[in-house]
């Protein structure tokens, strides 16, 4: 039976699936799951700690997707029901992950137990019992850009073999040991490595995907009210912070790195690609990203607050960013990529994928939902910040 009526990129129908979700109730997560409950007939085993961001889809799961898709609260790193669940599953996708770079800095041994250690067993699981992988890396294994080592004014660092980076072939250059911050992109590459190895020796039937900054709504949280009073989202979610707070935002070492940014729900398009077209997607590594949408973070500081004050209806700040350096904001041994600009070839070809959505248009999206969401918990949140005497 086909799924919905769904066929593959070569004409042939889709049969229904069995998708155990690891990560399931993350950013990422929720949106593949609210994809694939819209638009096919796959069945989901939801595999996470917390289901906060799908609780409308499992708790309990709405009559019409009875028996589609199934919560199970475990924690990969020390559960035995993991393989039974990879076990009943046709395909699995690991998105499980620790990826906030001011953990990468603060709780390295976290961040590498997590990325590498944590995910052994889910690689091996599928390698003995012949089930296909979907494992989520990140551009961050590519590190720094060749051309980043080039003096700064010198012509070639403008050409784009010297900072588009390829899958197959960009070398991954990290920074030195003591710059805690690689400690991430160092234990993601080396389970690429493992999943390519078990690929070739062992036929494991894998695809890699590495995200090039995907946003959009329930992206991170924001401190205090979804998570940690101390704690450090990445940038969107972070500028989203200040704006939310009307504090100016701050601009790491004066905001000069580039990035690229792509929209959630172009960004799932390309995943649901991938499992309905596994003799196209196997054995591949893709960069899943949008050239078009780059910017440096202080362009994207500027953009966000031009945005935020049509959604919200607030006048900016007159001084809307202030610069701090990467010691003040993220500690000793903290280090950074130039710019992360993807080759978007290898998923055109295999795929046909391409993302749609203008960086102005997705931050609109994503602003009023973060306005609409956040808005009246983070002023609750200062104002009993505000009554309550220091000790």
């Amino acid at each position: 039976m086909a799924s919905g009526g769904r066929t593959d990129l070569d004409g042939a129908a889709v049969a229904p699936l069995t998708i155990c979700v690891i990560g399931a109730g993350g950013f990422i997560g929720s949106h593949l799951c609210e994809k694939l409950m819209a638009e096919t007939q796959h069945t989901v085993l939801a595999v996470d700690v917390y289901c906060d961001k799908i609780r409308h889809l499992v708790d309990p799961p709405p009559p019409h997707l009875a028996g589609r898709i199934s919560f199970h609260r475990l924690n990969i790193k020390n559960d035995s029901r993991l393989e039974g669940l990879i076990k009943m599953a046709d395909l699995t996708i690991n998105l499980a992950a620790i990826c906030t770079p001011a953990d990468y800095n603060t709780r390295p041994l976290d961040t590498i137990y997590s990325n590498f250690i944590d995910a052994l067993p889910v690689v091996k699981y599928c390698s003995e019992n012949s089930k296909r992988l979907i494992h989520f890396s990140t551009c961050e294994v590519y590190g720094k850009t060749i051309g980043s080592f080039l003096p700064k004014d010198h012509p070639l660092r403008k050409e784009p073999e010297f900072y588009v980076l390829t899958e197959d072939e960009s070398p991954c250059i990290f920074g030195p040991i003591v710059k805690q911050r690689w400690s991430y992109a160092c234990a993601k590459q080396l389970i690429e490595r493992l999943v390519f190895a078990e690929g070739a020796e062992n036929g494991l039937e894998f695809t890699i995907v590495r995200p090039f900054n995907w946003i959009g709504p329930r992206m991170d949280f924001i401190p205090g009210v979804d998570g940690p009073s101390e704690g450090v989202p990445r940038v969107l979610a972070c500028f989203s912070n200040n704006l939310l707070r009307r504090e100016p935002l701050k601009l790491v070492d004066g905001g000069e790195s580039q990035r690229t940014f792509v929209y959630i729900k172009d960004a799932i398009e390309a995943v649901l690609l991938m499992i309905e077209n596994p003799a196209r997607a196997n054995g591949h590594i893709f960069n899943v990203g949008n050239p078009d949408n780059e910017v440096t973070v202080r362009e994207l500081a500027e953009m966000m607050t031009e945005v935020y004050a049509k959604v919200s209806g607030e006048p900016p700040l007159e001084e809307p960013v202030v610069d701090v350096s990467a010691k003040e904001f993220y500690g000793e041994g903290y280090d950074d990529s130039d710019k992360r600009i993807p080759d978007m070839t290898l998923i055109n070809k295999q795929l046909g994928w391409n993302p749609k959505t203008p960086l102005k248009d997705l931050l609109e999206t994503t602003l009023t939902y973060q306005h609409k969401t956040y808005k009246e918990a983070v002023k609750t949140q200062m104002c009993l910040a505000t009554a309550t005497p220091s000790s």
